[in-house]
């Protein structure tokens, strides 16, 4: 190539280039003020979700003359821990946290467990009225729970769980929404990868745990996350359920039953042990965050 071919060559190149950056200089910088518009407004939100979190931290240490005090007090002025140590020396609080720990851990082991079978059954095996059942199945979620608080209550007394933990357990661990998760996961597994082993003799319980369960780390993280925040959370039914045994109570049902009064309460004592109880799903959260998005994501929940 001469030297004036290789000139025209590099002065063509140099003015494609020229046109690109003049043709998407104006995007880009739109695009840089979207980005910080975006930026900003995702900072106000967090900052708004944040905010309760705050006022539950300082109102925990603060004294109950700073929250009756008038004005507006965004940090204790005068700082203490006594809303933590008086109810745990006053009422069975580490008692209440191991029975909250208890129901929902059992209830969580048993109910991915349900809920990952019963998905990978209707996901991946054929049997008759596998869809007219699973769509009886989902409108069950349109009923809700205090319609069926009655004869669930009854069902407990003849089976003699009234005023035991498994009444609590039981009921709640066949979570149809968890099904439905565990489904659509399961489906987007390809069923190549399932035939190849079936073609080797693995047969369907070993194909669901050599095979299929390696697969699902981000599933096993949400459906463990959502049940566990659910079961901690949970208030109607244990308070049914437990007959009303200080011994049997979980923390949502002795914050209300004992440290809530009738007529005036502590709220300092209150934002302490709720503080307390978020650490749990906090710590979970932090250890599962890393596949939550994703098994949220492959399981088409938007």
């Amino acid at each position: 190539m001469s030297l004036t071919s290789a000139f025209e060559v590099s002065s063509i190149e140099a003015t494609k280039s020229m046109e690109v950056t003049v043709a998407t200089g104006p995007r880009r910088k739109s695009h840089g003020k979207f980005l910080g518009l975006r930026l900003a407004a995702a900072i106000i939100i967090s900052l708004v979700m944040f905010f309760p979190l705050y006022w539950m931290i300082t109102t925990a240490f603060s004294t109950r003359a700073d929250l009756y005090a008038p004005g507006l007090h965004l940090w204790p002025e005068h700082f203490t821990l006594s809303n933590f140590i008086d109810p745990i020396v006053r009422f069975p609080v580490w008692k209440w946290f191991q029975n909250s720990l208890a129901i929902a851990t059992l209830t969580t082991i048993i109910t991915v467990i349900c809920n990952l079978l019963a998905g990978y059954a209707f996901a991946k095996l054929k049997f008759r009225g596998k869809n007219p059942l699973f769509l009886v199945l989902l409108s069950t979620m349109m009923i809700p729970a205090q319609a069926i608080m009655v004869p669930q209550f009854k069902l407990a007394i003849a089976l003699g769980l009234y005023g035991n933990i498994w009444s609590v357990i039981l009921p709640e661990s066949a979570v149809i929404f968890g099904v439905f998760l565990a489904r659509q996961f399961f489906i987007a597994i390809p069923d190549e990868l399932l035939e190849a082993a079936r073609v080797d003799g693995a047969g369907h319980l070993r194909i669901f745990v050599s095979v299929v369960l390696p697969l699902c780390k981000p599933l096993l993280a949400v459906l463990t996350l959502l049940t566990f925040m659910g079961e901690w959370n949970a208030f109607g039914w244990p308070l049914v359920a437990l007959s009303g045994d200080p011994a049997l109570f979980t923390l949502p049902i002795g914050i209300v039953g004992d440290l809530q009064g009738q007529y005036t309460s502590n709220y300092g004592r209150i934002m302490a042990i709720s503080l307390l109880m978020t650490l749990p799903v906090v710590i979970l959260f932090i250890a599962f965050q890393k596949y939550f998005v994703e098994g949220l994501a492959r399981s088409g929940i938007k």
